[in-house]
């Protein structure tokens, strides 16, 4: 039988890494990089300093891979993601099957926390439902950018007997203005909301050394924020942010 372990390799600090991922990722024989270009490089270039840093025995080895770009201009977002899943499992699939011999065990890193915003899961059910079954797999647990986002800001998520949501930028509404964490939002949709008596805090690239943060109450730090995230994705290509709305009392 074949094994795949998905870790989860936290926010973007190495020492995010707990030690039940190192223990997994002295398992492994082969990791899966899918790469997604010369802009994302960093965060190729951080799975391979983790393993490095942390594999003991260093006798894996690494297949590298072109990740399929989802179609943005699709005018459904769920089939986009859909036809983008379908294609991902198709590179999933000629990975298990040619790269991965039986009784070997692979591992994907997967960024933050494999249960969280994470679509890997999702595709091996697809690679499985299309024939390809003869392997198990995995799930070692991360440190998700919320929690490092709550860390660095030295807040606790919720209020005192008050839930805690997590949505995207994409569903945020002026009903979630209350402990309402934000992934995925590359539309800056919290300017919608600056209005609302709200404060925010924000991060990006969080636990790296391009990491910041930015709190206060919205309408007052919006524009910096907005200043900031533009700034920095001409700067790197890519932006990973996440923040927390809470509403004032």
């Amino acid at each position: 039988m074949k094994t795949l372990l998905l870790i989860g390799m936290g926010a973007g600090d190495p020492e995010h890494i707990t030690v039940q991922a190192i223990n997994a990722l002295n398992r492994a024989d082969v990791f899966f990089v899918l790469d997604k270009g010369q802009t994302t490089h960093d965060l190729v270039r951080l799975r391979l300093e983790i393993c490095q840093r942390y594999i003991r025995e260093p006798s894996y080895r690494v297949v590298q891979v072109s990740d399929p770009k989802r179609d943005s201009s699709t005018p459904s977002y769920t089939a986009g993601v859909e036809h983008w899943h379908a294609q991902r499992a198709e590179v999933f699939t000629r990975l298990i099957e040619d790269q991965l011999a039986e009784g070997e065990c692979g591992a994907f890193l997967l960024w933050g926390e494999p249960g969280l915003y994470d679509s890997t899961l999702r595709i091996l059910d697809r690679v499985r439902a299309h024939g390809c079954n003869g392997f198990d797999y995995e799930v070692i647990p991360g440190i998700s950018s919320v929690q490092a986002l709550a860390a660095r800001h030295r807040i606790p998520l919720n209020d005192i007997g008050q839930p805690i949501r997590i949505t995207t930028g994409r569903q945020l509404s002026a009903n979630d203005l209350d402990n309402v964490v934000v992934m995925l939002d590359a539309h800056c949709s919290f300017d919608a909301f600056i209005e609302h008596d709200v404060d925010i805090y924000w991060g990006a690239y969080i636990g790296t050394q391009d990491e910041i943060l930015i709190a206060g109450k919205l309408s007052q730090v919006c524009d910096q924020i907005k200043q900031a995230r533009a700034q920095a994705r001409q700067r790197k290509g890519w932006v990973m942010d996440t923040y927390l709305l809470r509403r004032r009392t």
